[in-house]
């Protein structure tokens, strides 16, 4: 029972989450749509539907549990669509997304699945994430050859800005590559489409050999990456999440949301810390309405997502190429700390960095497929050799 109105604390910590969620990687989320092939159009509607997935199923689950539920568009996923080597037409990358979100609707309903899935080594999928990162964070410093100043400057923000404010880094340099671009009038005119909230279903196709190589890759470094730190988030806030109902939710939420271009939706970590910490709320039995309020920022995203999706469009790719790898560094010595944490899985991590790193595509299978075999290959026969 709601004794009052939520504290102004709740909302500013809503607010904060919602801008740090939305604009630290939605240019990142931006790229990897248009490199799967989608249109201006196609782009936003994946940008809406993500939006209102992220607003409607987070609130759902946060009144329903009566936890601070916040949900976030899968970073990492970004990230390993954007790296893909061999291009996918819209179709079957809407097929990949729909077969990811029905793997994570499994796991949450088979509870034995679950439990496998919290053993699930988690240096080889931080190790496959790290190799997902590294290319972008490599092409940022290969910019300094020809975008020096852009370069140097969009670098300097964020190492200050990491020093005094790290909440609010990526926002800060996301500022200052957009003021850059206009100071320097490098702003290209807005392409055409639609200014509010806009959604243009795709009917999928099912490729085996795509759904192997991007979307097990997709579901697991979802999962991994973002889905199971959430539950240590909630768990470190005090509260007693049951893993296979939040899973299925955010499995759910990604599928109906699918058809529209969105690639996964999941529980967040960095922001849900915000929002699930007392200085969002006093009262832990009533924080939950901290994760209803940043749900409805996440609606009102959803109304301007085509307009900001343009906007980003029409920035110069030297700016969308800093400005991503800025925002995945903080992502890549977090994936880099946690798979050399043991040190029995230190040369399969490292095996399953390079390989995924390294761009390997064989028989229609991408890197991040490869890497994830040389990984679990590898320890597969450590553990053999030590029996023996």
């Amino acid at each position: 029972m709601l004794h009052s109105l939520p504290p102004t604390q709740a909302w500013s910590a809503a607010l904060i989450a919602a801008l740090v969620g939305f604009g630290g990687t939605v240019v990142l989320v931006v790229q990897a749509m248009r490199m799967l092939g989608a249109s201006v159009g196609q782009t936003a509607s994946a940008v809406t539907a993500l939006c209102l997935a992220i607003g409607i199923a987070g609130a759902v689950m946060s009144i329903m549990s009566r936890m601070p539920v916040v949900l976030a568009w899968s970073t990492p996923g970004a990230a390993l669509l954007a790296a893909l080597t061999s291009a996918l037409s819209w179709p079957v990358a809407v097929g990949v997304f729909l077969s990811a979100a029905l793997m994570m609707i499994v796991l949450g309903a088979v509870p034995v699945l679950g439990r496998w899935a919290e053993r699930i080594p988690s240096s080889i999928a931080a190790a496959m994430l790290a190799g997902v990162l590294l290319p972008f964070c490599l092409a940022l410093f290969r910019l300094g050859a020809t975008e020096p100043v852009l370069v140097a400057l969009l670098v300097a923000v964020f190492i200050v800005a990491r020093q005094w404010l790290p909440l609010h880094a990526l926002l800060l340099v996301l500022a200052a590559g957009m003021l850059l671009t206009l100071l320097r009038g490098d702003l290209a005119p807005l392409p055409t489409g639609a200014t509010f909230g806009s959604l243009f279903p795709v009917a999928p196709i099912f490729d085996p050999a795509p759904i192997l190589s991007v979307g097990l890759p997709l579901f697991l470094v979802t999962l991994v990456s973002q889905n199971l730190p959430g539950l240590v988030v909630l768990r470190a806030a005090g509260y007693s999440p049951k893993p296979g109902p939040l899973l299925m939710g955010t499995g759910v939420a990604s599928l109906l949301a699918a058809p529209f271009g969105a690639h996964a939706v999941n529980l967040a970590a960095i922001t849900a810390t915000i929002c699930t910490s007392p200085e969002a709320h006093p009262r832990t039995a009533e924080r939950w309405t901290v994760g209803v309020i940043y749900a409805a920022f996440y609606l009102l995203l959803a109304i301007f997502s085509p307009l900001l999706v343009r906007f980003f469009l029409a920035l110069p790719q030297a700016v969308i190429a800093v400005l991503t790898g800025l925002a995945l560094i903080p992502a890549l010595t977090g994936a880099i700390e946690a798979m050399l944490t043991t040190r029995e899985s230190r040369d399969p991590a490292i095996l399953t960095f390079l390989a995924t790193g390294s761009g390997l595509s064989l028989f229609g299978l991408g890197s991040a497929f490869w890497g994830l075999m040389a990984g679990f290959t590898a320890l597969g026969a450590a553990a053999l050799l030590r029996r023996a």
